[in-house]
Order: C-alpha cells, then structure tokens, then sequence
C-alpha cells in the first residue's frame, strides 16, 4: 500500500539545548513524501521525506532568519531536506527501526528512525466543502537525534567554562498524517 503524507498535518519538529540551560523547539511544515506500508506485511516498509528547509519556525523571527542563514541550514544554497530509507526491522506489533539517508546542506549521512505505526481510519475527504470521501488515512510517528557538525551545521559560540550556545545534538521528531494512494491509477482513493 503506498501512502502520500498529507502536508497540512505532517510536520517535523526539532529540539537542541540553548546556552546549556534550556531547550529551543522549532518545526517545519507541510512535510512531503511518500510511504509504502502495509500492516499484513511491514518488512516491506519504504519511506521517502521533503523537508522545505524554508519553512523552519521556532517563533523567534530573528533566530528564524539566523538559522536559514548561513550559519545553520543554508536554505539560500541548499531548499530541502531529504531522507529516504534503506532498512527497516520490526521490534514490536507496531513499532519499527527504519535505518535511511538524511541530507541537509547537500551531506548525506545514515540515521535511525525508531518509527510507530499509529493505525488508519477511513475519514471525510472535504473539497470545496463538499465531503468526497471516504479517504483511508494512517499515522506514524518517528523520532532520532543526530549530531548537526555531521550535516556540517557547526554554527556555535563558546561560553565559559567549556559551554557552547547551542548543542550539536538534535532530537528530531516526525508526525505524518498519510493519504491511501490507489497503486493502480496513481491517484488517491476514494
């Protein structure tokens, strides 16, 4: 079964430690890709992911701007983040280890997803407040953390005493919301 990620309630959020005391949260969304699933046989499992590096917000305009600057994403040069998967081991009734390639600022690196697969449901489809479903939709949640220096976002000030402004680690966390896609039209179903 292939599931398009509906962008409007998809996101990516991330989390990194700020002048060694606190926590700074920001997201992306509208999160775009492709995933083909099917409970009955999840060994099968294949995820591909659009990031619109653009589209970070943590709800600070300045230290929005400083992270698409240079410094940080270099969403001028480099638009998108990507991720796509290579391996997947199931390691309990719903939850699932997806080793994949992640590519920020063109550097591609392998990371592991620890994924949930969160169900589906058949759901109202409204169009020009017209309801044309049903539409199946299915949820997955995934989580990983990465050091940002090997994506070569080494942006950092020192503080005293061995203290940096912002950590290398990064705990990231993806909620995605997929439509069914019917294989044999390309389509959705409905």
């Amino acid at each position: 079964m292939k599931w398009r990620f509906e962008p409007g309630h998809s996101a990516a959020e991330f989390c990194a430690r700020h002048m060694m005391v606190t926590w700074v949260r920001g997201s992306f969304k509208n999160v775009e890709g492709e995933i083909e699933f099917d409970p009955q046989r999840p060994e099968d499992l294949k995820v591909e992911a659009r990031i619109d590096a653009r589209t970070c917000w943590t709800g600070e305009p300045n230290r929005d701007e400083h992270l698409r600057s240079a410094d940080f994403l270099h969403c001028e040069s480099f638009p998108s983040i990507r991720f796509a998967s290579t391996t997947v081991a199931q390691i309990g009734p719903v939850d699932y280890e997806v080793g994949g390639e992640l590519t920020i600022r063109a550097v591609t690196r392998p990371v592991l997803l620890a994924v949930r697969y969160l169900g589906s449901w058949q759901t109202p489809w409204w169009e020009d407040g017209v309801d044309r479903g049903p539409k199946e939709r299915a949820g997955f949640t995934a989580t990983t953390s990465i050091d940002r220096y090997d994506f070569g976002v080494a942006w950092n000030g020192v503080l005293p005493d061995g203290g940096i402004v912002v950590s290398r680690r990064v705990e990231i966390v993806l909620d995605v919301e997929g439509i069914r896609c019917d294989p044999a039209a390309g389509s959705e179903e409905g």
